[in-house]
């Protein structure tokens, strides 16, 4: 690594690096709550006082894929306080940010906005933690790039091809390239880098002379097979990697022997794993890019919380403890409780000196009882230290290194299937799904689904609370099988159709990228589906209002008073009235309810597609229907029921009972007119343009 004179000039770039911040993490705890506030205002603060030209962070910024309110409000807080101001910005852009931001709804840099005023600029990609989700694919860093206060870059949402270009900054005569990319599933990542699907653009004009500087977000150590990104798979022309996710801090520049470029790894400012990689002291960087030289210069953090681990095996202190004495656990406890003293004198020692350092430690003593011994009550050990540590709950973690032999059970037992992970290794829940199918008996395998895509939408349910992630992805594929078997005119035989299905299955499982495709696809369908039912949720609670609004309406000229208390008289009138109706009386004024006269008048037809009822359809139930010869049904146990909310009142609809549409969201529905009948329904001219009418729906029109 080139040296370069720290002395500040026009043609030295002065950026301040930092990765996996994962502001929210723990906010609710009494003791840690506020740590990644604080420790973020000392990151922006330190960029302020160097009077960097901009600060570039490698992901996670949040903790959470949502982040709260609180989280938000300090994020917002502390880059208002530290970024804006009038100190110019001494750097230009040379790239069309039209392409660089051209995800955002102002696809231009924050400090070049007129309504801003900008000193001290923040680019940022995504990290794992706070990844687009949702039908419009939308982050919490969008919501600080659409507030001005960010630069969010790198994204990049295709599963075909990825072109990642450049950010083109030029100081003085310093020019930097600045390449970054988003967090995106490992093996998905990986099979693209082999496939030759990630292309890195560079400049047309004078390619040696950009500093060329690349921000990743991924697995760098090899957790599997394909589950991290191995570093020859980058471009040899890059000269600086910053590499965000993993947490244990190397952030000194190491070279890589193969493609000479240089890695930094920051890691986190948070401890966010009681592991022995997080144990190191946490620092930031300071990087000087001069021409083609560079310089990056630690800054420790003062404000993280000290960490302290230890592991003890007791199978390795022989003369200490014997299994067989019956006041073994005692002894080991008061060993236990020796280690833990000695981790609290040395983190009292490293504070002296340091008043921004928080008062209460974490200390980790990972205990080995492997070799016959039993564990101590953890609860009851913890209550000795809950004023001095600040993780009072998990102080001790017993576990055993050596596997024990399980006895073999009928029942599949999923604990015993999947072996125990070392503490700080990341576990992913792909994974899980994927070693239990493959050690599940053969009743339990999957047939239809794969366990990779199965893997995925278990992933999206958990991570990002996709609720209906697995069950859109079932139904895809259901739909794409049944397809698929349609097209083969397969004999209506159930051994025919399984071994037709176990084919298409496999072949599906070697056609990694189409497989990529039915995911993705299904996930956009599972989050389309979300945001339909928070606009039924929304128009519920809007009609509970008017209704409320209605009841309570009197004449104007009366007062207050009286007003309120007629208005109320009625409410309770009617609703004795209402309760009092016969069923055949609420039957007959379902189809009706929420009409009037005006819209019956208005002449024009909207369709609301709900999900008929009912159970998921088989395979041999849609081959059946097909083998029949009506080819207009073949899909009619799955189909949309056309649900008519505008038609005239003397009109009768049939509704199923077993529908789970609400009848109040149903006639909201026909008060809120055409604006919801664009998003939500399907409209027809005539009914013979219909092609879901029912013959009883279309005598009745007639």
């Amino acid at each position: 690594m080139s040296t370069i004179n720290s002395q500040d000039d026009g043609d030295t770039f002065k950026i301040l690096v930092a990765t996996d911040i994962h502001l929210g993490y723990l906010e609710k705890d009494p003791v840690r709550g506020n740590d990644t506030f604080v420790t973020f205002n000392e990151i922006l603060d330190h960029a302020r006082k160097n009077e960097v030209d901009f600060v570039l962070l490698g992901g996670d910024l949040f903790h959470d894929n949502k982040p709260s309110r609180k989280t938000v409000h300090s994020c917002l807080e502390s880059l208002r306080k530290y970024c804006m101001g009038d100190r110019p910005v001494q750097f230009e852009i040379l790239s069309d940010q039209a392409v660089n931001f051209h995800y955002s709804k102002f696809p231009w840099v924050n400090y070049q906005d007129e309504n801003l005023n900008i000193s001290i600029p923040v680019f940022s990609i995504h990290g794992n933690h706070d990844d687009p989700t949702g039908a419009d694919a939308l982050c919490a860093l969008d919501i600080l790039s659409c507030a001005g206060l960010l630069n969010h870059f790198g994204r990049s949402t295709s599963v075909e091809k990825i072109d990642i270009s450049p950010i083109l900054l030029r100081k003085g005569r310093t020019k930097i390239a600045l390449y970054g990319l988003g967090a995106i599933p490992d093996e998905r990542l990986y099979r693209m880098f082999v496939n030759k699907q990630v292309t890195m653009l560079r400049p047309k004009e004078d390619e040696d002379s950009w500093f060329n500087l690349f921000v990743i977000h991924q697995n760098r150590s090899k957790h599997g097979a394909t589950n991290y990104i191995p570093e020859q798979f980058l471009d040899d022309f890059i000269n600086l990697v910053v590499w965000g996710h993993e947490h244990e801090c190397k952030i000194a520049p190491f070279q890589n022997e193969q493609q000479r470029f240089y890695i930094s790894q920051p890691g986190s400012t948070v401890v966010t794993s009681l592991s022995p990689g997080e144990a190191v002291k946490k620092h930031i960087g300071l990087l000087h890019v001069k021409g083609k030289k560079m310089k990056m210069e630690k800054i420790a953090l003062e404000t993280v919380r000290t960490f302290h681990v230890e592991d003890i095996v007791l199978a390795d202190h022989p003369d200490l403890f014997n299994p067989d004495n019956p006041n073994v656990t005692q002894a080991i406890q008061a060993f236990c409780m020796e280690k833990v003293e000695l981790m609290l004198d040395t983190a009292e020692r490293e504070s002296l000196g340091n008043p921004r350092q928080p008062e209460k430690p974490i200390i980790r003593l990972r205990v080995d009882y492997a070799g016959g011994f039993e564990p101590f009550s953890v609860h009851r050990f913890s209550q000795k230290y809950m004023h001095r540590v600040a993780n009072p709950k998990d102080i001790i973690h017993f576990f055993r290194r050596r596997e024990q032999k399980e006895k073999k059970d009928i029942d599949l037992n999923f604990g015993k299937l999947v072996s125990r992970p070392a503490e700080g290794t990341t576990l992913r829940v792909e994974d899980l799904v994927k070693q239990y199918f493959q050690t599940a008996e053969k009743k339990v395998q999957l047939s239809l689904l794969t366990e990779r895509g199965m893997g995925e939408a278990v992933q999206e349910f958990v991570d990002k609370e996709e609720k209906d992630a697995i069950e859109e992805l079932v139904k895809y594929q259901l739909e794409k099988t049944q397809r698929f078997l349609k097209e083969r005119r397969t004999d209506a035989v159930e051994e025919k159709i399984d071994e037709e299905v176990r084919k298409f299955r496999e072949s599906r499982k070697k056609n990694t990228e189409e497989e990529d495709k039915e995911v993705h696809e299904a996930m956009m369908r599972a989050r389309a589906h979300r945001s339909e039912n928070e606009v039924l949720v929304s128009a519920s609670s809007d009609e509970d209002s008017m209704d409320v609004d209605i009841a309570g309406t009197n004449n104007p000229s009366d007062g207050l008073t009286s007003t309120l208390s007629r208005g109320r008289g009625r409410a309770r009138g009617r609703a004795r009235g209402a309760r009092g109706q016969n069923s055949t009386a609420r039957g007959s004024s379902r189809r009706g309810r929420g009409t009037t006269s005006q819209e019956s008048a208005s002449g024009s037809r909207s369709y609301k597609s709900v999900s008929a009822p009912g159970k998921t359809p088989s395979i041999m139930d849609a081959f059946r229907s097909s083998k029949t010869g009506h080819s207009s049904n073949s899909f009619q146990s799955y189909s949309e029921d056309i649900i008519d909310i505008d038609s005239d009142p003397e009109d009768t609809s049939f509704v199923p009972p077993s529908s789970k549409v609400n009848q109040r969201f149903l006639s909201s529905l026909s008060k809120r007119g055409s604006q919801s009948q664009a998003s939500k329904g399907v409209d027809f001219e005539s009914d013979e343009d219909d092609p879901f009418m029912s013959p009883a729906t279309s005598r009745r029109s007639k």
